[in-house]
């Protein structure tokens, strides 16, 4: 398994080896949008030009496929609720969600759905045998809410997928050497996962109440306690901070700055 990155026509996007549901994590690269939210913004409450953001989504769609009146977005609000969409819940770009939810799941053919991300962690789900798939936005707030658990136990009620059988992906994210916080954050990593989180979070040497959290660590081992076997979680390696010209990144860009995503469809 390994995360491999793909160019379509100039949209440069990532994809797992390990999914085999279509599907990718898309990069700020490829896009028509220009300064500050420069290229492939897709966040259509940015600030930035109505007409840029919807050439973004046209070319996005021509490159992954990706059928334009069948995607499925979600109003993300840093907690840990999942949804079971359909075909109904099929968005109108710059209308308003009528449901908050970090996470989506469905079992509905040609249905894409959506995850809004810019350092949290992305997280795609996906059956072995292709029968329902999810998609997740974990910022540590759903982190430590175990969104990754719920999802999974979302799939098992929904459509009787076996954890054991599911495949995860979890995407580029802001990493530990980059994800600096202080103390509530690390307690929190505690409370979800009791003396596990050692492995994942540290003090920062030199700052006293300062910590640095692995959140990608934290959400692998999460999928674990669900039953994702742990062959079955590809988990990417890159910053986003770190690499902030190929990914959006709400801490280097202090908060002015473009969304990518990550799409599933079965």
């Amino acid at each position: 398994m390994a995360f491999v990155e793909e160019n379509k026509n100039g949209v440069v996007y990532m994809k797992s080896t390990l999914i085999p549901a279509r599907h990718a994590f898309t990069t700020r690269l490829g896009g028509v949008s220009r300064g500050a939210f420069k290229s492939l913004n897709l966040g259509a409450s940015r600030g930035d030009l109505n007409e840029h953001v919807a050439e973004n989504y046209d070319i996005l769609c021509r490159a992954l496929d990706l059928p334009r009146d069948r995607l499925v977005f979600t109003h993300q609000i840093h907690e840990c609720s999942v949804r079971r969409v359909t075909g109904a819940d099929a968005h109108t770009l710059f209308t308003d969600v009528p449901y908050d939810a970090d996470g989506l799941v469905t079992g509905e053919k040609n249905l894409a759905l959506l995850a809004f991300t810019a350092d949290c962690v992305p997280i795609l789900l996906c059956e072995e045998d292709g029968r329902a798939i999810a998609a997740v936005h974990a910022g540590w707030r759903g982190t430590a809410g175990c969104i990754a658990e719920k999802a999974v136990e979302k799939l098992r009620r929904e459509y009787g997928a076996v954890p054991e059988k599911l495949r995860a992906a979890i995407g580029p994210c802001i990493g530990k050497c980059c994800f600096e916080v202080g103390v509530e954050v690390a307690d929190a990593m505690f409370d979800a996962i009791g003396g596990s989180a050692e492995k994942y979070v540290s003090p920062k040497t030199g700052f006293d109440g300062k910590f640095t959290v692995d959140l990608r660590g934290v959400n692998a081992h999460i999928l674990q306690m669900a039953g994702v076997r742990a062959e079955n979680i590809d988990i990417s390696s890159e910053c986003t901070m770190c690499l902030h010209e190929k990914y959006w990144s709400h801490r280097y860009t202090k908060g002015i700055r473009g969304v990518q995503a990550a799409v599933i469809i079965l």
